[in-house]
């Protein structure tokens, strides 16, 4: 998949050391948010995170993740991930992470649209969230800017790495 910006592409272990890389150099910001991040930090976790994405995209199981690949200089910034939540229904929850040098050029809101594109139109997806702490403003705002309506508010149900509790905000676009 493609952007006017951006390679989505399947997960490959040619892909791993630069993922590895970009997880490190960002760890500080994505571990407020993202519980995976402290056990992603070494080579062999790395390399088994990245063979089961492999299994899971070829098998159409738990999570689609693809790398988000710049066009201009081939540099991987993060990844988006398409979980299935439920394949009868069908029923997604997009989830993604970004490079922090990256952060603020628009590239995960324009990440989001592709991906609902393909989930709606390739999957029939009938429902898409995105789920985001409340504390985490940078990707509330994601939802809000790829129009996501806010469903639900779950209080105190998730605690951050810092040990704080936090509410997790559900944002949702149902196919039209």
């Amino acid at each position: 998949m493609e952007t006017t910006r951006l390679r989505l592409t399947p997960p490959s272990l040619e892909d791993q050391p630069a993922m590895l890389v970009a997880i490190k150099e960002s760890q500080q910001e994505l571990k407020k948010f993202l519980p995976w991040v402290p056990f992603a930090l070494s080579q062999q976790a790395s390399i088994e995170n990245t063979q089961q994405a492999i299994e899971n995209f070829a098998g159409f199981k738990d999570e689609l993740r693809c790398s988000l690949i710049e066009k201009t200089s081939g540099r991987l910034i993060g990844a988006i991930g398409l979980i299935i939540r439920d394949k009868e229904v069908p029923f997604f929850e997009i989830g993604y992470w970004l490079r922090s040098d990256s952060v603020g050029k628009g590239f995960i809101t324009e990440a989001v649209t592709r991906l609902e594109a393909y989930a709606f139109d390739e999957l029939k997806a009938n429902r898409i969230e995105i789920r985001a702490a409340q504390s985490n403003v940078k990707s509330r705002n994601v939802a809000q800017r790829c129009g996501y309506e806010l469903e639900a508010t779950l209080r105190n149900e998730r605690r951050l790495l810092s040990g704080k509790l936090d509410n997790t905000l559900v944002f949702v676009k149902p196919r039209n």
